[in-house]
């Protein structure tokens, strides 16, 4: 199921991207250490950053106006 990032304003997008960057980073250490419950939960996380990276290009083109 996806995360609905479409109804987040431009500011709540560049946080949320933070710290899904920050968990990404956390699970990237617990894989390499062996304690990873999901491996897929790396895969979520970096679709996810992409997801937020495309909605905040989009702000800066001017594709997506801020309500």
């Amino acid at each position: 199921m996806k995360d609905s990032f479409s109804d987040l304003t431009y500011e709540e997008l560049k946080n949320k991207r933070e710290e899904l960057k920050k968990k990404s980073m956390d699970t990237r250490f617990s894989r390499v250490l062996g304690h990873v419950e999901s491996p897929i939960e790396l895969r979520t996380l970096r679709r996810n950053i992409a997801r937020l990276n495309t909605i905040i290009h989009e702000y800066a083109l001017g594709i997506r106006k801020a309500k």
